[in-house]
């Protein structure tokens, strides 16, 4: 094996998992899942079946990534954050042909206690606050907070908080320029 899963953590069949990638205590990797390289899943994760997960992800405990969510490279999921995949749940009523797409693109990161409502897109580097729902799709480099989320600000690929100038130039910490252009963020 090229990656790492601890004694407790159960992988089924037919799953591909990426090179250095590790699953730690009682978490379970569900059929016809594909985890990329480098990747951590911390305990009591379930995921799948059928999940694609890119490489560089980060999941903390107890979060289950349900049919239906896709992962990008480099995410990071809080501890306890929750995706769901279907609008309108009944336990008496199957539907499975009616779960929703979830994209979370590249570098986009989700806070403890955040949930996620099925058929939204996160976009590039999103920062999803602590305990936020979020019921519609983010904007690339988006900072969300609340019930549901808003939008309060801006974060850089760093994951800090863009502070703009007159000019609508801002610097991040990693010296990286942005701009707002068309109500997007683009770096310079």
């Amino acid at each position: 094996m090229s990656y790492f899963a601890h004694e407790t953590a159960i992988v089924d069949d037919n799953v591909n998992i990426g090179e250095g990638t590790k699953i730690w205590h009682f978490s379970h990797v569900l059929s016809n899942t594909t985890i990329g390289e480098n990747c951590s899943f911390g305990q009591n994760c379930v995921v799948g079946p059928k999940v694609t997960m890119g490489s560089g992800i980060k999941v903390q405990n107890n979060v289950s990534i349900y049919e239906g969510v896709e992962v990008e490279d480099n995410v990071f999921l809080g501890p306890s954050m929750v995706f769901t995949n279907v609008i309108n749940p009944r336990a008496f009523i199957q539907r499975k042909e009616e779960f929703k797409k979830t994209l979370l693109k590249k570098g986009c990161s989700v806070g403890a206690n955040a949930t996620i409502v099925c058929g939204v897109t996160i976009g590039e580097y999103a920062l999803i606050g602590s305990g936020a729902v979020i019921n519609r799709d983010v904007k690339p480099h988006a900072l969300m907070v609340g019930v549901p989320a808003k939008q309060i600000g801006w974060v850089g690929i760093s994951g800090n908080t863009l502070e703009f100038n007159n000019d609508n130039i801002a610097l991040d910490s990693d010296g990286r320029k942005y701009a707002i252009i068309d109500e997007k963020i683009k770096e310079i």
